[in-house]
């Protein structure tokens, strides 16, 4: 997680920013903190990467990198205002690696951003196109990882990357997610459709409060508050919905998911 010291909206590359509402940055950080402290409290581990003053979206840490057993693809943006936020991230992974194993890290040669359009399952990698993510690193992080990845086209711009559409609810399985239905194309509806039959399946309320972009470890989930639809469905299937306020926050675009690069050792 990167703390969002410096966050403000000042250009809009997303439906979701408009510079001509104003940021509440004590607000922003109180917010993110509490985030941050949740994840403590449950008995997560919690790295920071360091805020630069020149980088306003480099607390949304989940499109830095995508990492899976140890191995990390890197990120490269499709807008130049985040562009630079991939070195730091690079450097970070590699310099977090330490006296331990050597981080396994690869350069991409492709735009992907990070977790924004990659979901890890136990088995394979879904993976967002429409928006931001070019569909040719799809087969770059199958050749990176060696996991099959199923390609799945965004539509509607408000949800421009896949973590805003979809979360999966629990990576030790291979069909466990909650997803937004109409963010997809028909045929990839009809893709998640037969591989996910039994899926938590979203109301554009809940997806309009970001209640996707959530973060899940196989129990807990943690996602906004305003998502209460979420939270009946979450907890019929044995789930425990977290209620979180990052109002702050999407006024970038994001919330818990876009918050939290997930280190999958």
């Amino acid at each position: 997680m990167c703390p969002p010291e410096h966050f403000r909206v000042t250009y809009a590359i997303n439906p979701w920013m408009d510079p001509a509402t104003p940021v509440d940055l004590p607000l922003a950080v109180t917010q993110w903190q509490a985030l941050r402290d949740r994840y403590r409290a449950l008995g997560h581990t919690v790295d920071e990467l360091d805020p630069h003053p020149d980088l306003p979206d480099l607390v949304y840490a989940a499109n830095g990198a995508t990492v899976i057993d140890g191995r990390v693809l890197g990120a490269r943006f499709a807008h130049p205002e985040r562009r630079p936020e991939a070195a730091l991230h690079r450097e970070w992974h590699l310099r977090s690696s330490g006296a331990a194993a050597p981080v396994y890290f690869r350069e991409p040669e492709h735009v992907n951003e990070g977790e924004g359009d990659f979901a890890v399952t136990a088995g394979f990698l879904l993976a967002g196109r429409g928006f931001r993510s070019s569909p040719l690193s799809h087969a770059e992080a199958q050749e990176f990882f060696g996991r099959p990845v199923i390609g799945l086209d965004l539509v509607d711009p408000r949800f421009y990357h896949l973590d805003t559409a979809l979360c999966v609810l629990d990576d030790s399985r291979d069909d466990a997610v909650m997803y937004y239905p109409e963010a997809f194309s028909p045929g990839s509806r009809t893709v998640l459709a037969r591989l996910f039959p039994d899926a938590v399946l979203a109301e554009e309320p809940d997806a309009l409060a970001l209640g996707l972009n959530a973060v899940s470890d196989g129990h807990h989930v943690l996602l906004p508050r305003e998502a209460g639809g979420l939270f009946g469905p979450l907890r019929e299937r044995g789930y425990d919905p977290v209620a979180v306020e990052l109002g702050e926050l999407l006024k970038g675009g994001g919330s818990v998911k876009c918050c939290t690069g997930e280190l999958r050792s």
